[in-house]
């Protein structure tokens, strides 16, 4: 049975569901439950807990044919992480892009609890020359956009080895509680720091390879141009997020009593690092002034944060904006690049607000 989305989360399409959430109601560091953004691509696939199988193989030393059982059998971890999708605020782009309209809220928190992959590579045993590993969901079906696919295919997205081996959760809970059908259940994968579609829900297949993945999910979408070198822009496929802040509070279009005290409030987050600073503006970026973190400083989790406004005495419109530099001495750009496409928008977005 699919999920029924609390009525304040925002329908970005119906079907498959793809959900927003309310970023102006943030207030916890966790996303409170039911709130948590979810991205779809395909239908939720039907899984049965008790039949659900993980096949682990390729360039291993033996395959693997795990259950649920087997994976809460082994060592638990848990961590807190934030999941960004990788075109969360794309309807802040001029000229508007293809693709779900996210405005704010395609990220949220949570608290994850499963089994390292390193410890179920460990146990597969990795052979020597591997570079990749494959995730693979159990969801399935056609695309048109960005590219026709061939034919009915599963969700898929690589990791490097070291990444695989490094910090990456095969999860089977989510704040305390079993996964629910539209975050992944049985099981799924959360790749700290890096965006949302490389978190492979309804996993069902780990594949260890010695080329790099061409999927269509690692190339044809979720993918940009860079430069390397003196050569042409080549295809790279996504992976850490990028440092970012947003307001959550005033909303965009809120309107506001002129001459009054107000405390804009927002988020802030990173890929491999940790936020230190945190600026705002509220004149459409000509003067920034430091905002005050609310939150300890810690990898892969946004940090909250406040800072005190007095509003406008003479009515009219207002644009805030909100910049974030990380632990790297990474700040974000004033503008997007051109070669991300409809991917990782992180410059300051602009929360137009009505004095009044």
């Amino acid at each position: 049975m699919a999920d029924t989305p609390p009525p304040e989360m925002i329908v970005r399409q119906a079907s498959p569901a793809n959900l927003e959430f309310p970023f102006h109601t943030l207030s916890e560091r966790l996303t409170p439950p039911g709130m948590f953004y979810v991205r779809s691509h395909f239908p939720v696939p039907q899984l049965d807990a008790a039949e659900w199988r993980l096949e682990v193989g390729g360039l291993t030393e033996q395959p693997l044919c795990l259950s649920l059982a087997d994976l809460e059998a082994m060592t638990p971890r848990t961590l807190t992480a934030t999941l960004e999708c990788a075109g969360n605020s794309r309807s802040f782009l001029r000229p508007k892009v293809e693709g779900v309209a996210w405005e704010l809220g395609a990220v949220s928190t949570a608290e994850w609890t499963g089994v390292p992959l390193a410890a179920v590579l460990e146990r597969a045993g990795v052979l020597p020359g591997a570079v990749e590993v494959v995730l693979c969901g159990a969801d399935r079906g056609c695309l048109e956009e960005p590219a026709k696919t061939p034919g009915v295919i599963a969700y898929e997205r690589s990791l490097p080895l070291g990444k695989a081996q490094n910090d990456v959760l095969l999860v089977y809970a989510m704040n305390g509680q079993p996964l629910t059908p539209q975050h992944g259940f049985p099981v799924r994968a959360i790749v700290p720091g890096w965006y949302g579609m490389a978190s492979v829900k309804w996993l069902t297949g780990i594949y260890v390879t010695n080329t790099p993945f061409q999927g269509f999910f690692q190339t044809l979408d979720y993918s940009y141009w860079q430069h390397r070198g003196p050569l042409s822009p080549q295809m790279t496929p996504l992976s850490v997020m990028r440092v970012k802040a947003q307001i959550a509070r005033p909303a965009p279009g809120e309107t506001l009593a002129a001459g009054q005290p107000y405390i804009i409030t927002g988020a802030a987050w990173t890929g491999e690092a940790e936020i230190t600073r945190v600026e705002v503006s509220t004149d459409g970026g000509l003067h920034w002034a430091e905002a005050e973190l609310t939150d300890p400083a810690e990898s892969h989790v946004w940090r909250r944060w406040r800072f005190a406004w007095q509003t406008p005495s003479t009515p009219g419109k207002a644009t805030l904006l909100a910049r974030a530099t990380d632990s790297a001495g990474c700040t974000q750009p004033t503008q997007h690049a051109p070669g991300q496409g409809k991917y990782m928008i992180t410059f300051p977005l602009p929360i137009a607000v009505r004095v009044e």
